[in-house]
């Protein structure tokens, strides 16, 4: 008798509870994966890597312009989307997404079906992730430096051209480094081939053919004979390659890049917007 008692009491006490309990509340933001992206560009800048990796994938998206010469990224709305006022953005389902390889990966694993990334099952997902952050934390980082040594080591020129001239050697090794990943797992820069597409590039590919044109671009004031493309032949044979694809074409014409955007490059001419 006592126990059926409790029994009716807990039942009770979890009805009332039940109907004091609110609704759950949708979130804020509460797109389907069918609404589009929206990437926050400028012309050849890291964007361009999206903007690559967006066309390949076939998913929809619409451009926002940063103009940098009228130093929109410093500003507080763009500011509010990525602190430190870098490019670019990607504005998602899940919310605003800094940092380039940040954006490939998150790209890649909310659609594996498209061969952005390894999978997270796949047997190439260490050495994908590895060379992923290799290209971003490393060679992109370097790069970055090389084009702007004044806010790593200040005003001085002569130093200026002494960490620049310590970033060529550096970027150099890096190159001959993929070159060697190139030759040894070109599975990892080309997707797995179907019958429809054969040289599917990778995220991987994506960002290095965008940052080996601007070693042959930029600094445009400066000594850029160290770059040779020839030098690296796996990696030129995924340009080409890249340059003939739908995706390509349409970012070049877009951003005002040319036919051959990552083997011949040249500085872009863009109908908005400054690369620089």
């Amino acid at each position: 008798m006592r126990c059926h008692r409790l029994r009716k009491l807990r039942v009770s006490y979890w009805k009332r509870r039940k109907r004091a309990l609110p609704m759950p509340v949708q979130p804020l933001y509460a797109k389907s994966m069918t609404d589009l992206y929206r990437l926050h560009y400028a012309p050849d800048n890291a964007s361009l890597v999206i903007r690559l990796a967006l066309e390949e994938m076939g998913l929809p998206y619409e451009t926002a312009l940063v103009d940098r010469r009228a130093g929109a990224q410093h500003g507080a709305a763009y500011r509010a989307l990525n602190p430190g006022g870098l490019i670019p953005v990607l504005e998602t389902p899940d919310g605003a997404i800094f940092e380039t390889a940040a954006i490939l990966l998150w790209l890649g694993d909310r659609h594996p079906d498209t061969g952005l990334v390894s999978t997270v099952t796949s047997p190439l997902r260490a050495a994908f992730l590895k060379w992923l952050f290799f290209a971003s934390n490393t060679l992109h980082a370097d790069l970055r430096m090389l084009f702007y040594p004044r806010k790593y080591i200040g005003d001085n020129l002569t130093q200026q051209g002494q960490l620049q001239a310590t970033l060529r050697d550096r970027l150099q090794t890096h190159l001959h480094s993929l070159e060697t990943a190139a030759a040894d797992q070109p599975e990892l820069f080309i997707a797995a081939a179907d019958s429809h597409d054969t040289n599917r590039p990778t995220a991987l590919t994506l960002y290095l053919a965008c940052m080996m044109r601007w070693m042959a671009l930029y600094p445009s004031n400066s000594d850029r004979s160290w770059f040779r493309l020839a030098d690296t032949p796996h990696l030129a044979r995924l340009l080409a390659q890249l340059e003939t694809r739908a995706s390509t074409s349409s970012a070049c014409q877009a951003e005002g890049l040319g036919t051959t955007p990552f083997t011949q490059p040249h500085l872009a001419y863009p109908p908005e917007g400054s690369a620089i």
